[in-house]
């Protein structure tokens, strides 16, 4: 843009970084540990899927929910819970709990 183009932008007419790139802000949220959660009612609002930073070629849900009247979020490599999570992403917001089944977590 040159700097005429520049003075002379309507800002109002700007969309705002937010409306469009959603997925690239932090999720808000008190982040907890799978252990602290585990067994305990929450509701699930939000998740998005990442590569993983922990493990090369594997994929991290980060999954945003309401427990205890509290706004949380979590991270995990759970190839179970990634897979109930996009299984019910239409359901989402949804309530439900996470057990531990021998080395694995899932919803119940």
């Amino acid at each position: 843009m040159t700097l005429d183009e520049i003075k002379n932008l309507n800002k109002d007419k700007c969309p705002k970084f937010s409306s469009f790139m959603k997925n690239q802000l932090p999720m808000p949220g008190i982040k907890k540990h799978l252990d602290e959660i585990l067994n305990r009612e929450i509701t699930v609002v939000d998740y998005r899927l990442r590569k993983s930073v922990q493990k090369s070629g594997t994929e991290c849900l980060q999954m945003q929910f309401i427990m205890d009247n509290e706004v949380c979020v979590l991270f995990t490599g759970s190839c179970v819970l990634i897979n109930q999570i996009q299984e019910a992403k239409n359901n989402i917001p949804f309530a439900g709990t996470i057990v531990k089944i021998d080395r694995y977590y899932s919803f119940s």
